[in-house]
């Protein structure tokens, strides 16, 4: 199995050159590492280059999800195509290894890995990532789209792999694409009869505690791409999801013994689900614009 790795990256030089030595570190290492740098003000692509990488600059305003990341795959020659986020980094030697088991089945065409909390994530982080990310792997096909809901799209490009001939069976990522390239990818993959992996056992260390401000700002653009990209999705509903986490995060919280974490949590998902709706709602506004502009 020939591996490529692509990295975008922005500011990233006090994490790259140990996500570069982890990387070689592995027992299958990549044969190539394309650093997609955005205007980095710091010494990012020296350090690339410095640690064997190669650096595809693109200006801080054109970076698009899709598009950035589609102009990079097609500058690599790996068989398997790995994303991995600047501030992911593996959490063993075996990462890579594990993340392509899954391809043994030819039907697969993209994988993902788990993703683990940093040390000092907050106890409620800790239990949302657990929820998200479980210790037992998966794989899943277009069969399995209505009893897993929206988890049906669950692919990660913070560590995800893809099979370069599906990739560009199904057209690559759609773009511009300002967020959540990664899902549409995957339902064109569901439709085009190909499967879906989640491997528990390739795990990174990746894991953010936002403000609330930052993550209603997050979840405004999750909830607009929702909204104008449902149908693709086959418009799922993300609330039941959605409290099935809260009741299982608000459990391991009490069941831990931080119950002081719940408030905090409560708090967290009030800022996800307003940015939600204002993100569907701006979405609503933006697709009512494209139909008049169209019957005008």
């Amino acid at each position: 199995m020939s591996v490529s790795v692509i990295l975008p990256t922005l500011n990233a030089a006090g994490e790259i050159a140990a996500l570069l030595a982890a990387l070689m570190d592995q027992t299958q290492p990549p044969e190539e590492i394309l650093v997609v740098d955005s205007g980095s003000t710091d010494d990012t692509a020296e350090l690339a280059r410095a640690h064997g990488a190669r650096v595809m600059s693109v200006p801080r305003d054109q970076f698009d999800h899709g598009g950035t990341r589609d102009a990079a795959l097609r500058q690599t020659a790996g068989e398997f195509v790995l994303f991995l986020t600047q501030d992911a980094l593996p959490a063993d030697e075996r990462y890579i290894e594990h993340l392509l088991k899954p391809f043994a089945d030819e039907r697969v065409a993209a994988a993902s890995g788990r993703q683990l909390p940093r040390p000092d994530a907050r106890p409620y982080v800790r239990a949302v990532q657990q929820y998200r990310y479980p210790a037992q792997s998966q794989v899943w096909g277009a069969e399995d789209r209505q009893a897993l809901g929206i988890r049906a799209y669950h692919l990660s490009d913070v560590c995800s792999a893809y099979r370069r001939s599906a990739y560009k069976t199904v057209g690559g990522f759609p773009h511009p694409l300002p967020t959540n390239e990664d899902m549409l990818i995957a339902a064109a993959f569901l439709d085009s009869s190909y499967r879906l992996a989640y491997c528990a056992d390739a795990a990174v260390v990746h894991s953010h505690d936002l403000t609330l401000r930052q993550e209603y700002q997050r979840n405004v653009l999750i909830g607009r791409f929702l909204q104008e990209y449902g149908e693709r999705l086959g418009n799922p509903r993300e609330t039941g999801e959605g409290l099935r986490m809260v009741r299982q995060v608000l459990s391991q919280l009490l069941r831990s013994g931080h119950p002081l974490e719940c408030p905090v949590f409560a708090a967290d998902c009030a800022a996800r689900l307003l940015g939600s709706r204002a993100g569907r709602r701006a979405g609503t506004a933006g697709q009512r614009r494209i139909r008049h502009a169209a019957d005008g």
